[in-house]
């Protein structure tokens, strides 16, 4: 091994390969446009263009490839939810993470630790009874643990004994997990790409071009494209492009941060999350400890950070895990959360035939990247929403059949 490195590295006549090719000009017409490349953007374009073989494909991002929320989470995956429609949704996600590597030949960093939600009193622990039995109803792997199972997955924890926060328990799910955010993004983006697909990085949308009830064109700061069907998959932006096109959403805007500490060594083998303290940390294969919360309780579509959030994350941090006071903190960011009333996202159609909304994941987003693209692809390329997505249609506000997700945050809002 070390002699073919030595033979491929000394040759001066070696040209590197680019995984994603340059930014090229805009065509005059696409078959499918892809308003976002983000995750779900670029999932969606690798499944059209592997297994629906739709390749005249646009990719249309404002900032840099997966800039925005993509970039801003804290890599979460898991599929203990509530409901059966969206534990059935994020079941499929978390086992189209399991095998992502090898689909997209490109190492995510896929990690599967299992994630450990704290109960601190005994109402908690009895609503974590219901989830688990929903999730087991559908068949993931979580149960309810007592204080001594808590003692063992998480040896470091806090227990508080006769404490304001102490642990009485908790819920354990066996298939949470987390991947690197970047890798996925890039991973499908080298697929797609490879296949034909364009991706058009600091192209903004700019407004829509509607006949009758489709969009017939797009206007950007780069040019206009006629277009055959669009997805929307803008993320925090979500709600001010869907008004461009004439579509108004039930989302509202809230920062979600975040931060991450100096490395330490290895201590941390699960994710950690409490409801009560507003906190989850989870300690990443470089040994920094991520630690996030619920998102700001006010509208704001910005990514800027607070003094207060850090102050917030750092004292359920120490409360959870003493021994961090002294911790330095390396950076803290934001994302921008696009929040439906009922804490599900919004993904099918939309009152233009041709336009396919993937929108409203407030804190959910990153964790069903693979799912959402995969059937968002179908959706597009069989002009019918997939099945999976029915009861996550906009239409579902009008006829008051709501998805109530609100509980099942990893640590609430």
């Amino acid at each position: 091994m070390p002699l073919t490195l030595l033979k491929y590295g000394l040759p001066g006549d070696h040209v590197p390969t680019r995984d994603i090719p340059p930014t090229p000009d805009l065509k005059r017409s696409y078959d499918v446009a892809i308003i976002g490349g983000g995750g779900h953007g670029l999932a969606a374009a690798h499944y059209l263009s592997k297994y629906h073989g739709i390749r005249n494909v646009a990719v249309l991002e404002k900032g840099y490839l997966a800039g925005g929320n993509t970039a801003r989470n804290t890599t979460t995956i898991r599929s203990n939810y509530i409901t059966n429609q969206s534990i059935r949704f994020y079941k499929e996600a978390v086992s189209l993470y399991e095998s992502m590597s090898h689909e997209l030949n490109f190492n995510v960093m896929f990690s599967q630790r299992g994630q450990l939600t704290l109960a601190h009193s005994d109402s908690t622990l009895r609503s974590f009874h219901l989830r688990a039995e929903m999730g087991r109803h559908n068949g993931t792997r979580i149960s309810v643990v007592d204080q001594q199972q808590v003692r063992e997955l998480c040896p470091h924890l806090n227990m508080d004994m006769g404490g304001q926060h102490e642990v009485v328990g908790g819920l354990w799910h066996e298939d949470g997990g987390t991947a690197r955010h970047d890798a996925v993004a890039w991973g499908y983006a080298a697929q797609a790409s490879g296949r034909g697909v364009e991706i058009h990085q600091r192209t903004e949308v700019q407004g829509f071009d509607i006949a009758g009830d489709r969009v017939a064109a797009i206007r950007t700061n780069r040019g206009t494209i006629r277009v055959g069907q669009v997805i929307q998959a803008a993320g925090g932006l979500n709600e001010q492009v869907a008004r461009m096109a004439g579509i108004e959403l039930p989302i509202r805007c809230f920062p979600l941060q975040a931060m991450v500490t100096q490395p330490l060594k290895p201590f941390l083998n699960t994710l950690v999350s409490s409801a009560n303290l507003h906190t989850y940390l989870v300690q990443s294969s470089r040994g920094e400890i991520v630690i996030g919360g619920g998102s700001d309780p006010y509208q704001l579509a910005a990514t800027r950070s607070t003094l207060d959030l850090k102050e917030q994350l750092a004292h359920g941090a120490v409360q959870l895990f003493p021994f961090l006071h002294n911790v330095k903190l390396l950076r803290q960011w934001a994302g921008i959360t696009d929040m439906t009333p009922d804490y599900t996202p919004i993904m099918g159609a939309s009152p233009l035939k041709n336009y396919w909304l993937d929108c409203g994941w407030g804190t959910w987003g990153f964790k069903a990247t693979p799912v959402a693209g995969k059937y968002m692809a179908e959706t597009v390329a069989r002009e019918r929403v997939a099945d999976i997505l029915q009861p996550f249609s906009l239409k579902r506000f009008e006829t008051i059949s709501l998805i109530n997700e609100m509980g099942a945050t990893a640590a609430s809002h």
